[in-house]
């Protein structure tokens, strides 16, 4: 398969299934950083980490684990990442006050990932609108966001 010039040097759209040990011995690893909002869709043009185009076609719903081998080559092969991105931190206090961010939260549809002993929510007005009206301690900051189940069923 010729690539030509300008186009990814490598198209996913289909994940390798069954992989072992074996499959992977002996080759460089390349990892694709992507954000939260990037790994919902899986569809783009993208640049790993050792600098390589990839373009990523991957059917709709499918779900990507930080990790997870994506593709493989003669000589390297692609695992996902997950990208540190701008988030909103929370600490709630105690388990009441956090079951009642919780809820606040996911009554805007926004997703809420654990940290430690903090909640995390997506950098946006909404939220920070919400956090200032019911009075929850929070700060900006980047992490990596991974939210808690796979998203609205909404989305399917």
């Amino acid at each position: 398969m010729g690539i030509a010039p300008g186009t990814p040097q490598v198209i996913v759209d289909l994940m390798p299934t069954n992989v072992s040990r074996a499959d992977l011995e002996g080759k460089d690893i390349d990892r694709l950083l992507l954000t939260w909002e990037q790994r919902r869709w899986m569809r783009g043009r993208f640049t790993t980490e050792s600098g390589r185009e990839i373009g990523l076609a991957l059917p709709t719903g499918t779900h990507v684990e930080p990790g997870q081998v994506m593709w493989i080559g003669s000589d390297w092969y692609l695992t996902m990442g997950a990208a540190r991105e701008p988030v909103l931190a929370i600490v709630a206090g105690d388990w009441q006050n956090a079951v009642r961010i919780a809820f606040e939260v996911g009554n805007l549809h926004f997703p809420i990932g654990v940290d430690a002993d903090r909640l995390l929510v997506p950098d946006d007005s909404a939220m920070i609108q919400l956090l200032n009206r019911i009075g929850a301690r929070w700060e900006k900051c980047s992490a990596v966001f991974q939210p808690i189940g796979k998203g609205s069923p909404h989305e399917r």
